[in-house]
């Protein structure tokens, strides 16, 4: 190994051992939307809906979790709903909260209510920032 690579995959591993992992809870059953409204009341909740099967979630998803930066003591909870694999909570949450099914989408709650909800490129982790706290 030479000093180019030992300098290179050395700044790669500070990389690695620096870059934050966002805390996802799998959204998988429609028992967690009532969890998921009552912790609410306390503290600020996100659903992000993801498509497997499209280009611009994935890209947006990755924006999303490239962006994130709540240290894990801020009062927000992250839930993550495969709407593929479970699309009935997907259109429960729709119908239980009021807002128009889109993909991908991000839905912040408080106090049981939407605060907040946004779609494609709108998607924002900085947006859900302003609503922590």
């Amino acid at each position: 190994m030479g000093l180019f690579d030992k300098i290179f995959n050395s700044e790669k591993q500070a990389k690695a051992e620096d870059k934050k992992t966002t805390p996802w809870i799998g959204l998988n059953s429609m028992e967690q939307l009532d969890e998921i409204e009552n912790i609410s009341e306390d503290k600020t909740v996100a659903i992000l809906k993801h498509s497997t099967r499209c280009g611009v979630s994935k890209m947006v998803l990755r924006m999303f979790e490239s962006d994130y930066d709540l240290d894990e003591n801020e009062p927000v909870e992250l839930y993550f709903l495969d709407l593929i694999s479970f699309r009935e909570i997907s259109n429960e949450i729709a119908n239980r909260f009021k807002i128009h099914h889109e993909s991908p989408q991000l839905i912040i709650l408080k106090n049981r209510e939407v605060v907040h909800h946004s779609s494609h490129q709108s998607i924002s982790a900085n947006k859900l920032a302003s609503f922590v706290g």
